[in-house]
């Protein structure tokens, strides 16, 4: 289970802290450690829509340490110790408009979330042992700390028997956030769907 509270939130004994001025050193350290991710995007990529010619400009990192400097950019990311080893991006509509078959996407909401989740990642070194799932807890925990509301996700929904490289599940899987207590809403494309939770604010306890 999550723990709530400040300062620190805690899921399966690895601490979650927000991408932030302060955490962005950890980020970055695991952004490098994979060559800069798929095509060198820093996690950018959801952000634009349109794309701002000042990515072009400044690039990639550049770009994303503004954003995060900025306030406009959202992460859970997973520690250990002192070393960053995962992250579950999280934002507002607004602040994260690119998803995938978005134009299908408007086409068929209904309710629009508060936040969304849009990209998961795990450190190679530390894949198949539960931190994208950690992560995404983390993502909740942390979206409940600022009030909670309806969060959405767009998880990669893989059929019975087929197996799919983790290097290409940028969001997870549906059986994931099935586990963590997402339900199925709709498809998206042809093999991503959208998924759904309403976050409760946390439970302060009165001070005696």
């Amino acid at each position: 289970m999550w723990v709530y509270g400040a300062p620190m939130i805690e899921v399966e004994g690895y601490r979650i802290e927000r991408l932030s001025a302060n955490t962005w050193p950890a980020f970055a350290a695991l952004v490098e450690r994979q060559s800069g991710l798929f095509t060198g995007c820093w996690c950018t990529n959801f952000h634009c829509y349109p794309d701002p010619p000042e990515r072009r400009e400044i690039g990639n990192r550049a770009f994303k340490e503004r954003l995060v400097g900025e306030g406009r950019a959202h992460a859970a990311l997973v520690f250990d110790g002192d070393e960053a080893i995962a992250w579950a991006q999280y934002g507002s509509v607004e602040e994260l408009p690119a998803i995938h078959h978005r134009k299908e996407w408007e086409g068929t909401v209904e309710q629009m979330p508060d936040m969304r989740i849009t990209c998961v990642f795990v450190d190679r070194r530390r894949r198949k042992a539960g931190l994208a799932e950690i992560a995404v807890r983390g993502a909740l925990a942390l979206i409940a700390e600022d009030g909670g509301g309806r969060v959405e996700s767009y998880p990669h929904d893989i059929p019975a028997g087929k197996k799919m490289s983790s290097s290409f599940l940028y969001n997870g899987t549906r059986t994931m956030y099935e586990r963590i207590g997402f339900d199925y809403d709709r498809p998206k494309g042809a093999g991503n769907c959208v998924m759904t939770v309403v976050v409760a604010p946390p439970t302060r306890r009165r001070r005696r």
